[in-house]
Order: C-alpha cells, then structure tokens, then sequence
C-alpha cells in the first residue's frame, strides 16, 4: 500500500531575478513499511524534501499525498493536527522541553491532542528503545542517545503514517549513531513502521532497504535491495 507520493514537487527560493531550484519537478511513491534513506551533497535538497514531506514548508509546485491526503490543501490548523497526528519529526537535536521527564516528553503530543495513548502500545515503544529506567528522569539526566531515544519514542506513539528523520544521528558518536539506526531498523521491523531518513553517512545509509540520492534537487539514483532501478525526478 503506497504510504507517500510526491508528483512533480518543486521549491524555489529567491526573487525572480536570482531563483534557486531545491527541488527540481520529483516524484517519488513509498510504500508501507518501507525503510528509505535519503542522501547526497549538501544543498542536494534532501532536507528540503523532508521538509516539504513534513508540512512544515510548502512547495512551491506539484502535490504531497499522505495517505491519500493531499497536504498542500490543508490550512495552518489542519496542517498542525494533520502534522501532529499523521507525520513522526526527528531531528539531530532532540528538542526535549528540558522541564520535563522523559515520560511527559513522550506523552506531550498526545496531551497537546487531548489524547490518551493505548498503554500497551507505549510500553512496547518504551521498552523497545530501553527507556523503562529513564521515564522520570530529565533530558539534562540522559546522554545523547539516550534523549534522540526519547525523541523517537515521542514521534512513534501517534502510529504515525510516516516517520522523518533529519540526520537523527547528526550530534552523536558511531557508536551511538549505529544505536540509534538499529532502534530505527527494530521500529520498522517490529512495529512496521515507515521510515524516511535522511543522512550524509554513507554507511548509515546502506543499513535502509532503500537508497535514495539527490544532486541539484533532483533524484539520479533509486537503489532498493542493492539493485538499480533509476531515478524517479
């Protein structure tokens, strides 16, 4: 089942006199379940994608369908909940509100929604990331792999349709980078969880099921199971 679709996605910055193409007219279909890394040079746009996948910039041309919904029809308030609800957030810097406990940090969202999280399902999220002995703890308490954990658990509680990434490993050493993709890897393996990471780590990237490679916004390579199947923008 297709989870993701961009059609002739396009964002440019600048004034008319000097535009730049970040994304250059790319399409791309992920299906559920799917584990995608997305990676190239910087300014490659692969940020930018995430970006625009996430709601939280807009293209300046073609369609984002999630789930069948197209976002860029969404105004600011549904585009929050559709955010909330629907797209997981990680970034390399946790942005864990430093007041609370681990376990509020990861109830927050939830809260925000004026939700009540299915609590087998947050015990699974938390005993499979190893944050069981870390719920009361503060973030200022934990290491850095110890809050992107958080971080992660935070974004999976929703169930949501699709988990972003944005070099989720940026500020952390190999040891805990390699952690923190085998966390990712369980998550997609055990929840079944759609994952669309994005990294300049070449070996991180070949630890997804499928590799995605962006020069001057466009995609030249689409690499699945290790075999070519061209590019897609």
């Amino acid at each position: 089942m297709e989870i993701l679709r961009c059609e002739k996605l396009t964002k440019t910055y600048g004034g008319k006199e000097n535009p730049v193409k970040a994304l250059d007219d790319v399409n791309l279909s992920v299906e559920a379940g799917e584990f995608v890394s997305v990676t190239g040079a910087s300014g490659s746009g692969k940020s930018t994608l995430l970006h625009l996948i996430g709601n939280v910039d807009q293209p300046s041309s073609g369609k984002i369908l999630i789930e069948n919904a197209d976002i860029s029809m969404l105004n600011m308030t549904k585009s929050a909940i559709f955010r909330r609800r629907k797209v997981g957030l990680i970034y390399q810097f946790y942005n864990l509100i430093p007041t609370l406990t681990v376990e509020k940090n990861i109830l927050l969202p939830m809260k925000l929604d004026k939700r009540t999280p299915e609590q087998g399902y947050f015990n699974e999220i938390v005993d499979t990331l190893n944050l069981r002995n870390k719920l009361k703890s503060l973030p200022h308490e934990l290491s850095g792999g110890q809050q992107q954990r958080t971080a992660i658990a935070r974004s999976l509680l929703y169930r949501p349709a699709i988990l972003l990434a944005d070099e989720p490993t940026g500020n952390l050493d190999r040891k805990n980078s390699m952690e923190i993709i085998d966390l990712l890897k369980i998550s997609n393996q055990k929840l079944n969880q759609t994952i669309l990471l994005v990294t300049h780590d070449e070996n991180i990237a070949l630890e997804t099921k499928r590799i995605l490679v962006l020069e001057d916004g466009k995609i030249i390579s689409d690499q699945k199971n290790g075999i070519e199947t061209g590019g897609r923008g």
